[in-house]
C-alpha cells in the first residue's frame, strides 16, 4: 500500500504591472498567506510585465517538492484574466509536468471580508473608526470606481458592490464609474454626478493594488476638484494587503483544500470545457514562460490603421503610440474596421501568439471608452473603434469642445 503523503503548495496568480510599487504590494499577499499557512510553500507570479511570472512561481513550487498546487487568482472579479488567461497557463504547465496536480480556486468576489475591507478603507479616508462608524452619511455621495472590462458580469459585480456598501454605510447617494472599457468612464461620470449638488464626494477605487490606473483615477479627481472648489473630494485608498483581504485569499485557498467547489463547476473546469469546445480566445499567451533574452524584441503582425496621435496605456501597462507609421500583429482581428498604424512602445515585450481582448459591443457609447482617447485607453481596444468615431474624437480633442467629457478638455 502506498501511503506517500503528497506535498501541497499555494500559488497566487496576478496580472502584473509596469509599476514596481504594484509588484511589491502583490508580494505582500503571498507574505500574508505564508502566515496563515506556515506549513505550506507559498509562491506568487504574474501573467505579464512583472517578475516573477506565473511559470517561475510554479517552477519554484516544483523545486520545493510540491506535487499538488492550490492556485488562486489575485483578481477581484472573474473577467477574462481569471476565466481564460490564468487557467491557460496552469493547464499548459500541468500537462508539461507529469504527476503534477493543479487545483484552481475562485476569484475573490464579493465575499464578506472583501466588503468589510473596502468599507474600512472608506471610513479611513473619512477619518472615521470602522469599528465604531456613524449611523449614516446622508450628506455624502459615494462614487465607486470599478476596473471596467468587456465582461458584463464582472462590471455588474462592481455595481452590486456599490449598492451593498451604500446601504451598509448609509450614503446619501452612490454610483459606479469605471476606469476600463465600459461606461461611464471616470471623468465623464464624475462630471455628471457633481450636478447632484452633494458638497462631499468620496471617490473609492475598488482595486487591490496601485498602478497606472490608480494614478490616472487620482488625476481625474484632482482635475474635477480644482474645477469645483465648493465640493470636498475625498480619495479613498485602494485595498492593498488589508487584513480582511488576506482573510478573503485564505477563504479561497481553504475552499480548494476542503473541496467545497465540487458542488459547482469551478473556473478551471469551465475553462477546460470551453477550450475543448473551441470557445476560448486566450489573449495572454505571452504570459507563458519566455526566455528573458528574447523579450527584448517586440514584434506584432497586425493589420489595422488610423491616424490619431496620442499616448495611451494598456490599462496597468503603458504604451506610447504614435499612429501614422506601420505596426503589425499576426491575425489580430477587430470588429467594424481595419487600419494601419505604428506603435512606438516605451517598453519591450513579445507576443508569441495572436491575441485579442473580448469585443465590447458598446465601444462607441458616448460616455464610455471613447472619452478616454487621448488619456489612456488600451491599444488593443483602439482597434475596435470604427474610423468615424476616431475622426470625431480627434476633432473634439483638437478643438477642445466646451462641455465635452473631462477627458476631452484641454
Amino acid at each position: 500500500m502506498n501511503n506517500k503523503v503528497v506535498k501541497k503548495g499555494i500559488m497566487v496568480c496576478g496580472h502584473g504591472s509596469r509599476d514596481k510599487d504594484a509588484e511589491m504590494e502583490f508580494s505582500l499577499v503571498a507574505e500574508g498567506l505564508k502566515k496563515r499557512f506556515p506549513d505550506l510553500p507559498v509562491e506568487y507570479g504574474f501573467l505579464e510585465y512583472s517578475a516573477p511570472n506565473i511559470h517561475m512561481g510554479l517552477n519554484s513550487l516544483i523545486n520545493q517538492g510540491v506535487e499538488h498546487i492550490y492556485a488562486v487568482p489575485g483578481m477581484l472579479f472573474a473577467a477574462t484574466h481569471a476565466k481564460n488567461d490564468i487557467p491557460s497557463v496552469l493547464t499548459t504547465f500541468e500537462e508539461q509536468n507529469e504527476g503534477l496536480a493543479v487545483s484552481y480556486g475562485k476569484e475573490l468576489g464579493l465575499q464578506d471580508p472583501m466588503i468589510k475591507a473596502f468599507q474600512a478603507r472608506i471610513y479611513e479616508s473619512l477619518g472615521l473608526d470602522a469599528d465604531n462608524p456613524p449611523a449614516e452619511l446622508y450628506d455624502t455621495m459615494l462614487v465607486v470606481v470599478g476596473r471596467g472590462t468587456s465582461d458584463t458580469q464582472a462590471n455588474a459585480e462592481a455595481a452590486k458592490l456599490t449598492r451593498i456598501v451604500s446601504e451598509n454605510m448609509g450614503f446619501g447617494w452612490a454610483d459606479t464609474v469605471y476606469s476600463g472599457v465600459t461606461y461611464p468612464s471616470v471623468g465623464v461620470g464624475l462630471e455628471k454626478l457633481i450636478k447632484l449638488d452633494y458638497k462631499r464626494i468620496v471617490v473609492a477605487p475598488y482595486f487591490l493594488f496601485t498602478g497606472r490606473l490608480i494614478k490616472r483615477i487620482s488625476g481625474y479627481v484632482d482635475k474635477v476638484a480644482k474645477e469645483n472648489p465648493s465640493i470636498e473630494f475625498i480619495n479613498t485608498p485602494y485595498l492593498r494587503d488589508h487584513e480582511k483581504v488576506i482573510d478573503a485569499f485564505e477563504v479561497r485557498v481553504r475552499d480548494i483544500m476542503d473541496n467545497t467547489q465540487a458542488s459547482e463547476e469551478d473556473l478551471m473546469a469551465i475553462f477546460k470545457r470551453r477550450l475543448a469546445a473551441g470557445e476560448v480566445d486566450v489573449h495572454h499567451h505571452h504570459a507563458e514562460y519566455q526566455d528573458p533574452a528574447k523579450e527584448q524584441a517586440h514584434s506584432h503582425d497586425h493589420d489595422h490603421s488610423h491616424s490619431l496621435d496620442h499616448a495611451h496605456s494598456h490599462d496597468e501597462h503603458s504604451h506610447g503610440h504614435s499612429h501614422d507609421t506601420e505596426h503589425s500583429h499576426t491575425e489580430h482581428s477587430h470588429s467594424e474596421h481595419s487600419h494601419d498604424h505604428s506603435h512606438s512602445h516605451d517598453h519591450a515585450h513579445t507576443h508569441v501568439e495572436p491575441h485579442s481582448h473580448g469585443v465590447y459591443k458598446h465601444i462607441a457609447h458616448p460616455l464610455g471608452p471613447r472619452t478616454m482617447i487621448g488619456e489612456g485607453v488600451c491599444c488593443c481596444f483602439m482597434g475596435q473603434f470604427p474610423q468615424w468615431l476616431l475622426d470625431e474624437e480627434k476633432e473634439r480633442i483638437d478643438n477642445g469642445v466646451q462641455g465635452e467629457a473631462l477627458a476631452h478638455k484641454k
